[in-house]
């Protein structure tokens, strides 16, 4: 390997070179890029994924590649990689084969600060927030500073910048793998210290070491957190050593402290002088200690008090830092990077202060190491939350430890005695099931440094939609997210509704039709659920259930019955034997509602329901309704064309009058051929049509196939056309036994079967 420039400082600040960076996409890797761009390099970049930040990185002058290729740094100067980037990336094996200079961002870094006054703000929690606080009210004291910080900064206008006016450099210095080391910073401000990164550090000894040198190596002053105990231990005999914290032996104290939802007040003394009063506009406790540290950083430097307050005054969070994602009377959505007991306890009590009526956490892991080593504390983290739903761990590069996944955090938890958590281990299903739990007034608050926070804005996007349903329909009608709807299916199986809505009357479901036809938003009706089967990954759109109020109507006029689109066929039956209508009995039989019972002609003991029906009245595409008699409609076997883009309100149903005893006899005949012929186990009904040729269920006795079974979901040994849940099925697992049935059918007696049940949604 070719020597290393031998003035990296001047090699990067006041040369002109072409710079390749392995891993650009990563937040510490594109403030490195914007600065070496910034600098006059002819820089290039490569990753796995492109993002928002090498699209802004690119429109500057950064050439990306989406792969890591030798030929793409073959011209480079330099090589930077991330610590993220394995030992055999073949950039960095071709750069080794061909002696070119390779270093870590932390030494691009900390020879890029090595031209200026540097100004290292560390810590084990707090830093991207701190640093760019620092930043901010350096820039609004005038003294024009360069930074480098870890997520993007709205206020600051980016995650990096070169100033050329300006003599100071502050940075936010990454402790993580040691290389906190390499830093020799004017001045320094340490937020707090504690055992982290086990997976790097042997232990809590190893990490002080690393900060008692960055202590010597800092020229000037070292700022320290007094109110943290392994801090004020390391540096309270530093000499040139200044402290901040709430107790009185600070020498930059917090006094007065007022915290309120989304803000802080507090005053500062300086010993012993009263300099004033400042506003945060960022929530929790922590995060004025953070901002007395910059207080202090900033008196220092010579920025007076008032300017410092104003400064503070206008501050405003880094990107996942306690963010705020969505905001209505009923929700709160907030996003924090915390994923660390210490930053998890802070941030949870931060949430529990907003005064909102439950706290619901979802939360990813990050590291194995760290999830394994920590795991006790991780119990003990989550007290201030209602509810937490824990997913899968976010690796970043480290390979996985046998036995070591979200579930160990669960464990945890629940042991040290929180029954409000469970564990999800796909990501996506965190969402749901966070979602699901959701009434009003709740905070919803994602937890972690890996991509938690996707979920958490893809939250924020449903519920938007969801609020808009529910307002449209008001007290017409209730909505939820992600509905389980196995939980109103009678076979019981199936993933989510993205929006289960609930409409009461004609007006709240025709106001639903309409707003769905103008956002294009898919839209399906659900009635009991029982000729029906979802699957896994649920139904994508509203699933609209028209339930109580007049759905659930049933009115006698002489022979004729009309029923509510929610009614359920049995009832009709039994309001036909209270009013003296015989005729009506067979739909005892029938588990469905009335609109279910319209939409497929549903039939038992010979009869189908238009043998019955005499009016029907609908909702059409655009929300106007109609109504239309029998001889007006167009039905089929198992099929009425007419709801296939139309939506059923109601139907008249017409039988004749009959004696109470000839009722109740036909009433007890049907429930009996039920009882005798089909499954009491759940089920969908009938799964396939009958053949030309033989009853289905015939069929697959002969062929042999009752008790096959796929899972938990087997062919009923009572009727050959059912299949049953026997508790825990999938619906994976009932489409491929009606597979292998199709599939026999059709090799031994070359007959073709046709599902009856209907078969919707997503695959899981």
């Amino acid at each position: 390997m070719r020597t290393l420039p031998l003035d990296l400082p001047a090699f990067l600040t006041r040369e002109q070179h072409r710079i390749h960076l392995v891993g650009v996409a990563g937040s510490g890797m594109s403030g490195i890029a914007a600065l070496l761009i910034e600098l006059g390099h002819a820089v290039s970049g490569s990753d796995k994924v492109s993002t928002t930040e090498t699209d802004r990185l690119q429109r500057l002058g950064l050439r990306f590649h989406e792969q890591h290729l030798p030929e793409h740094a073959s011209t480079a100067d330099l090589i930077i990689f991330s610590s993220a980037i394995r030992s055999d990336n073949p950039i960095l094996g071709s750069a080794r084969d061909a002696g070119k200079p390779i270093v870590r961002r932390a030494e691009a870094l900390a020879a890029i600060m090595r031209s200026k006054r540097g100004i290292v703000i560390a810590g084990m929690h707090g830093k991207t927030t701190t640093s760019s606080m620092a930043a901010h009210v350096l820039r609004e004291g005038g003294l024009h500073p360069s930074h480098y910080v870890g997520a993007e900064i709205p206020i600051l206008g980016s995650n990096a910048h070169w100033d050329p006016r300006g003599e100071y450099f502050v940075a936010e210095g990454d402790e993580s793998d040691g290389t906190i080391a390499l830093f020799h910073p004017e001045h320094t401000l340490i937020l707090n210290i504690e055992e982290e990164h086990l997976d790097f550090y042997a232990d809590l000894g190893a990490i002080e070491n690393v900060f008692a040198q960055l202590m010597a190596q800092t020229a000037g002053k070292v700022f320290y957190n007094v109110d943290d105990e392994n801090a004020a231990r390391l540096f309270r005999s530093f000499t040139r050593g200044i402290s901040y914290g709430f107790g009185e032996t600070a020498d930059y104290r917090a006094a007065d402290i007022r915290l309120k939802d989304f803000s802080s007040t507090f005053r500062v003394n300086h010993r012993g002088q009263d300099l004033g009063e400042a506003t945060l506009n960022v929530p929790g406790q922590h995060n004025v200690h953070n901002a007395l540290g910059v207080v202090a950083l900033a008196s220092e430097l010579g920025i007076a008090f008032e300017k410092i307050a104003k400064s503070l005054a206008k501050f405003e969070h880094a990107r996942r830092r306690f963010e705020i994602k969505y905001d209505s009377p009923r929700f709160l959505l907030v996003d924090d990077y915390g994923h660390h007991p210490t930053e998890i306890r802070a941030t949870l009590k931060t949430a529990r202060s907003v005064g909102r009526k439950r706290v619901l956490t979802i939360f990813q892991p990050h590291r194995y190491s760290r999830t394994k080593a920590l795991r006790k504390e991780f119990g003990r983290a989550f007290d201030d939350a209602d509810r937490v739903v824990v997913t899968d761990i976010y690796g970043s590069n480290e390979a996985p430890i046998p036995g070591v996944t979200g579930q160990v955090i669960v464990d945890e938890i629940v042991a040290h005695g929180h029954r409000g958590v469970s564990y999800e281990s796909r990501l996506e299903w965190v969402r749901r099931a966070i979602g699901n739990m959701l009434e009003s007034g709740d905070l919803v608050l994602s937890l972690g440094a890996g991509n938690i926070h996707e979920q958490l804005s893809a939250l924020a996007a449903d519920l938007v939609t969801a609020e808009k349903l529910k307002e449209i329909m008001g007290e017409d009608g209730e909505v939820c997210l992600y509905e389980p709807l196995s939980k109103h299916t009678t076979l019981r199986v199936g993933g989510p509704a993205q929006f289960w809505a609930e409409p009461r009357n004609e007006k709240a479901f025709a106001k639903l039709i309409r707003f769905c036809r103008e956002e294009n938003l898919p839209l399906f009706v659900m009635g009991r659920g029982s000729n029906l089967l979802v699957r896994d990954g649920g139904i994508r759109g509203a699933v609209v259930h028209p339930c109580g109020g007049d759905f659930e109507k049933i009115e006698i006029n002489g022979v004729e019955i009309t029923a509510g689109a929610g009614a359920k066929l049995k009832e009709v039956a039994y309001a036909g034997k209270a009013a003296g209508i015989g005729g009506l009995e067979w739909l005892e039989g029938i588990p469905g509602t009335v609109g279910g019972g319209l939409r497929m002609n549903a039939g038992a003991m010979g009869m189908q329901t238009f043998d019955n029906v005499v009016r029907v009245r609908y909702l059409d595409a655009n929300g106007e309704v109609h109504t239309k008699t029998r001889d007006e409609l167009e039905v089929y076997y198992r099929n009425f064309p007419l709801l296939a883009k139309n939506f059923a309100v109601s139907a008249v149903f017409r039988g004749e009058p009959a004696p109470l005893e000839e009722i109740v006899r036909k009433l007890q005949a049907s429930q009996e051929k039920r009882r005798t012929s089909q499954p009491a186990a759940k089920s969908a009904g009938c799964i396939f049509k009958n053949p030309d040729t033989c009853p289905a269920g015939k069929l697959v006795d002969e062929l042999g196939l009752k008790n096959l079974a796929v899972g938990k979901a087997r062919v009923s040994e009572v009727h050959g056309n059912f299949i049953v849940n026997d508790g825990g099925a999938t619906a994976a697992e009932m489409l491929q036994l009606i597979e292998e049935i199709k599939a026999t059918a059709r090799a031994k007696r070359g007959i073709e079967l046709e599902t009856e049940v209907q078969i919707v949604g997503e695959t899981g």
